[in-house]
């Protein structure tokens, strides 16, 4: 919707509806989004907006509200996203800036809004399938109910066959073959694959599908780049596509997580942490602690060991039941000659998986391979 100029002053009007264009072109880059177009929601300028009439006038079931304060060189920006069927808030946040360079600040608001939008979004969408009946489900809610289970319990094979009824229901359904190879490849990289040749066989299948029927779905794209990888894909082809899906919608954070996991494995530790941090910015309420697994394992390859264990702890306290930031952590503890520590996280990853040393084939850089497994091999023996 139009944003409110709330600066006194009429001549702050193009930068208030400058700031809404940034913002319907960013989200509408989000390919699973149906977003009115500008000319559409502008007819509301200036009226008194009941969200619930917005709602059923334009078809749509959400809604972008926010402000426009100017004082002096100094802009702040509000914005909240509502339900326009229950006016529940979903989001708000606000941004503050100088107004030294007007489009580079409507360039990074809209990033930024849209980044946080995104994954709120995918919440709430989630939310609204589980509460309909399993007798009313459409490839899109098995798809979204699959999406749940991976996030409230880790139930990764209760997810696939979830995703599988979906590829039934429509055999060329993007979204639920991509996720179907994700599933798959957290089946092999946790040890939960009783027969990871197949998984793997089958994962890549999917994945090649999904491409295959992707068009310019920035998402479909990438989860099915980063399933490839995992399961041997050439590394920079990989990441040509995350690169591609990233060009497609700049604001997509999990795209920016995506390139940092394929930067580290890659032998670029680097550039990992930059693309990560991107990441981020742009989403920084979602859980992070994959991102800080990336981040801390990019230290640790680095050989940068003390800069590699806060971030290595976060990513083991946000995401206690994955087993990645253990592993590096031992690693790094092993490698500082800090054996006790390193039992520790060992005697931890036990409780979690049977599998202490895994097949580390996705670091494609050998001396960052050996240094993982050397870590993780004398870590293990000093807990034996």
């Amino acid at each position: 919707m139009p944003f409110q100029n709330m600066s006194g002053d009429p001549e702050q009007e193009y930068f208030a509806d400058g700031m809404v264009e940034e913002i319907i072109t960013a989200l509408s880059r989000i390919r699973w989004l149906f977003v009115i177009a500008r000319n559409s929601t502008f007819s509301y300028k200036s009226q008194a907006i009941d969200v619930k009439q917005v709602g059923r006038e334009l078809g749509v079931r959400y809604v972008l509200e926010g402000s426009v304060r100017k004082a002096g060189g100094r802009v702040r920006i509000t914005a909240q996203l509502i339900d326009a069927q229950s006016s529940a808030h979903l989001w708000a946040d606000r941004f503050d800036g100088a107004l030294e360079d007007v489009f580079d600040l409507q360039d990074k608001v809209a990033m930024s809004v849209a980044g946080v939008i995104e994954p709120a979004l995918q919440a709430a969408e989630t939310a609204r399938s589980a509460q309909r009946p399993t007798s009313d489900l459409t490839a899109y809610d098995l798809y979204l109910r699959a999406y749940a289970v991976v996030r409230s319990s880790g139930r990764i094979l209760d997810a696939l066959r979830l995703v599988e009824q979906a590829i039934e229901r429509d055999p060329n359904y993007a979204p639920a073959l991509a996720y179907a190879a994700v599933c798959h490849r957290r089946l092999v990289i946790d040890g939960q694959s009783e027969d990871p040749d197949t998984a793997i066989r089958q994962g890549g299948d999917l994945a090649r599908r999904a491409l295959q029927v992707a068009g310019d779905d920035p998402n479909i794209i990438a989860d099915a780049a980063f399933a490839l990888a995992t399961f041997g894909g050439d590394i920079g082809t990989m990441i040509a596509l995350v690169d591609h899906a990233l060009a497609l919608n700049p604001s997509f954070a999990r795209g920016w997580h995506f390139s940092g996991v394929l930067r580290l494995w890659a032998g670029q530790p680097d550039r990992a942490i930059e693309q990560s941090e991107v990441s981020l910015r742009l989403s920084p309420r979602a859980r992070v602690g994959a991102v800080y697994n990336v981040i801390g394992a990019a230290h640790f390859l680095s050989r940068r060991f003390d800069e590699a264990i806060p971030k290595l702890r976060l990513a083991i306290e946000e995401t206690p039941n994955f087993p990645q930031p253990y592993r590096y952590l031992a690693a790094c503890y092993a490698h500082m000659g800090r054996l006790d520590e390193a039992c520790e996280i060992v005697t931890r990853l036990r409780a979690i998986t049977s599998v202490m040393i895994p097949d580390a084939s996705h670091l494609r850089n050998p001396e960052h391979r050996e240094l993982f497994l050397s870590g993780l091999r004398l870590a293990a023996g000093e807990a034996t």
